[in-house]
């Protein structure tokens, strides 16, 4: 009862939630998971490809502040170069543009090999001996002008300078040069970022000076990769090894632009945090989401196993109440799915049971006055087998003397018959066994016959056979020959591919697609001189096979014309045995008539005894029969009570067995 009461809250409906639930869980997880994984690496590639274009705009505007004073500062020294001015021409030029480019405060100057120095008048710039300056020493290595490394004036301004040789035609040497303020250039580096949160720096790689930064107290400060900024320090070790790739480093999104013509590299990042900020918002609700979708989730699994698997509660009770006993239930269906089948087939298995089991009540009702009816039959026979038992006694003991006495007269009569009889079963023995000689001296000249038919049958066929082998060499001489006609045509297409292949030679440049035709033709040829070749030698195998087979089949022919003429020997033998049989044969039959006779004769003599004897014979055994068989009758009587007996305890039982069902 107990275990009954376990199986019971064993329920289907927590199996599968226990199996459905935990999926639907680990499920949405990994789902959370895997778009927050997906978030992330998205977010990160859009904010890697967003920096990497807000740096590369970055770059494009210094390039282009850049290419546009220097295009001024050219102009200024193109026209000087043009003019071929004197000192009073030159200072007047330097004065006519000063103020002509915005960022260049102090205006484009000129200084000379000896120390000289030329510049508009309004200009503030003040140099004690210009061979030493930055500039100067950067301009005297090119004609053109370019911008050369950045440095501080001695007023602690931070510039960079486009100077070049100038050939104003005076013969003395002259470099021109303007400074231009890198405070536009923090302006661009430190506003030019599309990125919220983002920032910028520009380093000159030659000296790793940090020439634009928010932070204006690394400005013309050294980038090392002992900085005790972990992102700077590993942003440095990537400039040293001209590793100009975007990625992060120490948790920021790090990018990298060169500016052209110049030795800086403009470095932008932000970090990932911020990258992810969104990212992280977006994971959040995503978790949000997968915890109210496994609650709803979870309620709706439950709602619909319970729906579902509502109809096995009736069905299992039915089983319950079906196990105990009782057969009067009555099993709904409402449904069409498999559990709705169940419930079906467990309503006719009640219907089918109820029908049964008020059968075998019926049958063991009927069964219970069978058996009555056999004790009280076996009752009346038990004691009619019994008188009839001690008359058939009685009987027996007066034709048992009788017996006796004609049996001693029909022992003297019978000698003499079985004497004779002894003779004629031995002549009959005799005419059985010849006539079983001549049936087998018959049936051995048939088979004979039949033998030697089949003989001429089997040459017939191997001569037939030697055509057909006959035929097939003659086949395989026609193959060969077309083989050979093959080879032939093979060899002349080869030779047609050579000479083909030797004008497309000719023909230059416009014969090469032919050649190349002509090249295959004569692989083709050669392909068919080679399967003509394997044709001709497996033709010449079948051909000696062809030959041995024949030469097998010739044999064959000549032993079988022997063996026939053996098996016709035979045939004429056996027709001789049977002739000798069929004589021996009569002689025998006027034996066993003449027997016949005598037999009939002592035959007479013992019959009456013989007759008397039988009677009396008879007479006793079928006495002893019916003694036998009354002794059965008693004994058989006595066991169908018996089994009366028995069968009324098994109707008995079969019918308290089926009243513990209730139908």
């Amino acid at each position: 009862m107990a275990r009954e009461k376990s199986q019971k809250k064993g329920k289907i409906k927590n199996k599968l939630l226990l199996f459905l639930l935990p999926a639907v869980v680990l499920t949405i997880l990994a789902l959370v998971l895997i778009s927050g994984t997906l978030s992330r690496n998205s977010m990160s590639k859009m904010a890697t490809a967003q920096l990497e274009s807000s740096i590369s705009n970055q770059g494009d505007n210094i390039e282009s502040w850049l290419s546009q004073n220097l295009e001024n500062f050219s102009t200024v020294k193109q026209a000087i170069e043009r003019t071929k001015p004197d000192e009073a021409g030159l200072q007047a030029l330097l004065d006519a543009y000063y103020g002509f480019n915005k960022n260049c405060t102090d205006g484009v100057y000129v200084a000379t090999a000896t120390g000289k120095m030329y510049k508009a008048a309004e200009s503030q710039k003040t140099v004690t001996n210009p061979t030493q300056e930055t500039w100067y020493q950067q301009g005297m290595t090119r004609v053109n002008m370019d911008y050369g490394a950045a440095y501080q004036t001695a007023d602690g301004k931070a510039v960079i300078s486009a100077s070049g040789i100038l050939n104003d035609g005076s013969g003395e040497l002259k470099v021109i040069a303007a400074d231009l303020s890198l405070d536009k250039i923090s302006t661009i580096v430190n506003s030019g970022v599309k990125m919220d949160q983002a920032a910028s720096f520009l380093v000159d790689t030659g000296t790793y000076t940090i020439l634009a930064h928010r932070d204006s107290s690394r400005i013309f400060g050294e980038l090392t990769e002992t900085d005790s900024d972990k992102m700077m320090a590993a942003i440095a070790k990537k400039i040293k090894d001209r590793e100009y790739t975007t990625e992060f480093l120490s948790g920021n999104a790090v990018a990298f632009s060169e500016i052209s013509g110049t030795d800086w590299v403009l470095v932008s990042y932000i970090s990932e945090n911020t990258i992810l900020k969104d990212v992280m918002k977006l994971t959040q609700i995503l978790i949000l989401v997968g915890v109210v979708a496994i609650i709803l989730i979870i309620v709706l699994i439950n709602l619909t196993v319970s729906k579902v698997i509502a109809p096995l509660g009736n069905i299992t009770k039915s089983i319950s109440d079906m196990s105990a006993g009782d057969f009067t239930i009555e099993v709904t269906n409402k449904s069409n799915d498999e559990i709705g089948v169940m419930g079906t087939k467990v309503s006719e298995f009640v219907v089918s049971m109820r029908k049964m089991l008020a059968d075998i009540n019926q049958e063991s009702e009927k069964l219970k006055e069978q058996s009555d009816n056999s004790d009280r039959v076996s009752k009346n026979m038990f004691q009619a087998s019994q008188s009839q038992s001690d008359a058939m006694k009685n009987l027996n003991q007066t034709v048992d003397q009788l017996a006796v006495a004609v049996n001693e007269i029909a022992q003297n009569a019978t000698t003499l018959a079985m004497v004779v009889s002894d003779t004629r079963e031995n002549s009959n023995q005799a005419n059985e066994s010849m006539k079983e000689t001549v049936e087998i001296s018959k049936q051995g000249r048939a088979d004979m016959e039949q033998l030697n038919h089949a003989m001429q049958g089997i040459k017939m066929a191997n001569d037939e056979l030697v055509d057909s082998i006959n035929e097939v060499g003659r086949v395989s001489e026609e193959i060969t020959k077309i083989v050979g006609l093959i080879a032939e045509i093979s060899e002349e297409t080869n030779l047609l591919s050579l000479n083909a292949s030797i004008e497309a030679a000719r023909a230059g440049e416009a014969g090469k697609g032919f050649a190349v035709v002509a090249s295959e033709i004569g692989k083709l040829a050669q392909n068919s001189s080679s399967s003509a070749e394997s044709i001709a030698r497996l033709i010449d195998s079948v051909r000696d096979a062809v030959a041995s087979v024949v030469e097998q089949a010739q044999t064959s022919a000549r032993n079988i014309e022997e063996n026939s003429g053996l098996i016709q020997t035979a045939v004429d033998t056996f027709d001789r045995i049977y002739e000798n049989i069929e004589k021996s044969n009569q002689l025998i039959d006027l034996m066993i008539q003449d027997v016949e006779k005598v037999n009939d004769v002592s035959s007479n003599v013992a019959a009456i005894s013989e007759e008397q004897a039988a009677s009396a014979d008879e007479i006793l055994e079928t006495s002893h029969q019916m003694v036998e068989q009354a002794n059965n009758i008693t004994q058989s009587s006595q066991d169908v009570a018996d089994n009366s007996h028995e069968l009324a305890n098994t109707s008995d039982t079969l019918t308290a067995y089926v009243q513990q069902f209730k139908i």
